[in-house]
């Protein structure tokens, strides 16, 4: 009679190890959900500053290459931003699916499937994005006004 009791105790041993797997197997995948929605907010940080920077030595001592310099650090903040937040909805996705796996079907593999950073994820579409793009063209169209205002107001 004890060894019937024995084989139960341990199959729920088993399925208590797969199922720790598999909430250890989410929080590799929500970790890295967290590390790129950290990056894209410290981007927008970086790039807000230094645009601003930027901008401070253009009204000092008017220089092309500083208005130069302005736009293509947004251009490369937006492609990063852009980039990170592709990578963040992909891991959604794959979350998604590991969310709904058995725990024998555990595999902690995190690469993402192509199909999860295409169409709506993808890094072309996601430069779109109303937060990002609004954020980018907001920061240009003021860079746009403040130069043109230390040009024709030169002390």
């Amino acid at each position: 009679m004890e060894i019937p009791l024995i084989g139960r105790n341990i199959s729920k041993l088993n399925l208590s190890y797969n199922m720790e797997n598999k909430l250890k197997h989410l929080e590799f995948i929500q970790n890295i959900i967290t590390r790129m929605n950290t990056n894209s907010f410290q981007i927008k940080g970086m790039s807000i500053t230094i645009t601003a920077a930027l901008l401070a030595l253009t009204a000092s001592d008017y220089n092309i290459s500083y208005i130069s310099i302005v736009y293509f650090a947004l251009f490369v903040f937006w492609g990063l931003d852009a980039y990170y937040l592709s990578q963040e909805k992909g891991y959604r996705k794959l979350y998604e699916e590991v969310r709904a796996y058995t725990a024998e079907q555990i595999d902690f593999n995190l690469k993402l499937k192509k199909e999860y950073t295409e169409g709506a994820n993808s890094w072309k579409h996601v430069l779109l994005n109303k937060t990002i793009w609004t954020l980018y063209s907001l920061q240009a169209s003021i860079a746009l006004v403040l130069i043109l205002v230390f040009k024709f107001y030169d002390k």
